[in-house]
């Protein structure tokens, strides 16, 4: 059955209706450069194209670089987001290998995936006091730790569940194999299977990793000076004299473009695992 072919109408339709989405995706990144590049009176001012409608500057830049506090945040963002993600991926793989290739009981397979998604559909501020309290008791308010624990937590359900469905899809034969010619079952998925999950682990780390690196909630609660990340950063642009977008700008575009450039140098391996399985023959 061949497919229909889109008549001229259909096609612009579809055209218009992916320019507006490609805009509205791209809005934001551009209203957070150019106001990083403008000088303070020009931010108030409806001016959009660079050396036409204003004179840009590299000075507002040059100014957050420069202070300890923004280098401190990009630095405990970077800690936090790559502690928690690879955490995660960690915990998540062996789990997700567990409830595909093991039948438990008590509770049953169904149970445990159930309860690890649930942590992904409770809402954050439920939990945020007896968190603070845990952490208060730990002594580790303010603590880098306290945040990547706090985040592979939040995160541990998307390896659970994208792995688990990709390990899931794997046929046994292989893994039995390789048990045939006398290796354990814990050789028999390090050296069979997870090489073969390998672009859905990538793409499921940057998942985690994205997720990590914009949590706002936690960082907000559990830090008030040594660890704040690039998020509370952001939040803290208000001055007196009301919020200074030329700063907002910078720090948005430095708390954005270290994922976007890891999310489009490894753009093959996400497409490859979120797509793995998709199609069968």
């Amino acid at each position: 059955m061949r497919a229909q072919r889109m008549s001229p109408v259909q096609r612009i339709l579809v055209g218009v209706v992916l320019v507006v989405a490609v805009l509205w995706v791209l809005f934001p990144f551009y209203w957070a450069f150019l106001n990083s590049i403008k000088k303070p009176a020009d931010t108030f001012t409806g001016t959009w194209i660079p050396f036409i409608q204003f004179q840009p500057t590299l000075q507002h830049w040059i100014s957050e670089l420069a202070i300890i506090e923004t280098r401190q945040a990009l630095l405990n963002s970077t800690t936090i987001a790559l502690g928690a993600a690879t955490l995660s991926v960690f915990l998540g793989t062996l789990a997700a290998y567990a409830l595909a290739r093991f039948r438990f009981d008590r509770p049953a397979n169904g149970t445990l995936t159930a309860w690890f998604l649930s942590q992904r559909i409770l809402p954050p501020v439920v939990v945020v006091i007896p968190f603070f309290l845990i952490m208060r008791e730990l002594r580790l308010l303010d603590n880098v730790l306290s945040l990547v624990l706090l985040n592979a937590t939040f995160t541990l359900p998307f390896p659970v569940i994208i792995l688990g469905q990709m390990f899931r899809e794997l046929p046994r034969e292989l893994e039995e194999a390789a048990l045939v010619d006398g290796a354990s079952i814990f050789q028999a998925f390090l050296r069979v299977s997870l090489p073969l999950v390998l672009p859905g682990l990538v793409a499921t780390w940057i998942i985690c990793m994205a997720f990590s690196w914009n949590e706002f909630l936690f960082a907000l609660s559990l830090t008030t000076k040594l660890a704040i990340p690039m998020p509370v950063i952001i939040a803290g642009a208000e001055h007196t004299r009301g919020v200074q977008f030329w700063y907002v700008g910078v720090r948005v575009m430095l708390t954005m473009l270290p994922p976007t450039i890891l999310a489009l140098l490894a753009q093959r391996y996400i497409i490859r695992g979120l797509t793995l399985g998709a199609v069968k023959g």
